[in-house]
């Protein structure tokens, strides 16, 4: 299927501010652009490109005083099928694990496995290991926590979703990667597009989404507490630890957000 793919963020800035974003699609994706979402400003300054320690595609610049708009624009070309599932996939020891993975064995700004250890273990000690129990780790977050849009925060902990019970999808994301961790499976953050095709009418608003990345088998899946169903449609912009290596936008200065577009348009 073809999708039509963009953002548009408006902001209003009271100095000239420093501004690193990260809204392109991942370059494991970027074949499948039939028009490139190249980052467009308003009004037009400099920007000077680069990939981060992860391998995502960043563009800084110097957004000037007054009223300044990011805004990407690409058609997308996707299987139209959905997310891949291996219930076989084994889960590694951890001394057999590539050494790239281990990073994300780790605690990071968001999800505290040193709080959260006992508890993993304590629920998910005697699940099947592999497969399996990533799906108990998903299936327990989204029974556990609630979705409320207007419940978003920028500081939540998994540990604070869990004893708090609700959140947004970076949060149901930041609880089941804790405790893949806490159970010794490599788990990563990942934010991008994930389009509505397939699913029930009335459709939300689309906007950016998150999910995870667990390795299994020999290599990375995908797993979506907050959804917990295969989707089609989803176009990954980029991976790190948690929602702190994977901003949008990064602003170094006051600012305020004036406007939030996202689409994800099927084109015929």
């Amino acid at each position: 299927m073809r999708l039509r793919i963009g953002c548009r963020l408006r902001y209003q800035l009271t100095q000239p501010t420093p501004l690193i974003a990260m809204l392109n699609v991942h370059y494991s994706r970027f074949g499948d652009l039939e028009r490139a979402d190249c980052l467009m400003t308003q009004p037009s300054v400099p920007l000077e490109s680069y990939r981060d320690g992860f391998g995502n595609w960043c563009t800084r610049m110097v957004a000037p005083a007054g009223d300044f708009t990011l805004s990407t624009d690409g058609i997308f070309r996707d299987t139209g099928l959905p997310d891949p599932s291996a219930t076989e996939a084994a889960q590694h020891a951890v001394q057999d694990l590539p050494f790239e993975t281990l990073v994300y064995l780790l605690g990071s700004r968001y999800c505290d496995t040193d709080l959260l250890s006992e508890e993993a273990w304590r629920r998910f000690e005697n699940t099947p290991p592999g497969w399996a129990r990533v799906q108990a780790i998903c299936d327990f977050v989204h029974r556990h926590v609630r979705f409320d849009y207007m419940q978003a925060s920028a500081t939540r902990t998994a540990s604070e979703t869990l004893a708090g019970r609700q959140g947004v999808c970076r949060d149901f994301s930041h609880l089941a990667i804790a405790f893949c961790r806490c159970m010794n499976i490599p788990a990563r953050y990942c934010t991008g597009y994930l389009s509505e095709f397939g699913q029930p009418e009335p459709h939300a608003p689309d906007d950016f989404a998150a999910w995870m990345e667990v390795f299994l088998g020999g290599r990375w899946w995908v797993f979506d507490p907050r959804n917990n169903s295969p989707r089609m449609g989803r176009i990954l912009i980029a991976r790190g630890r948690d929602a702190a290596d994977v901003p949008l936008t990064q602003t170094f200065g006051p600012n305020t957000l004036t406007q939030f577009n996202v689409w994800t348009d099927e084109l015929t």
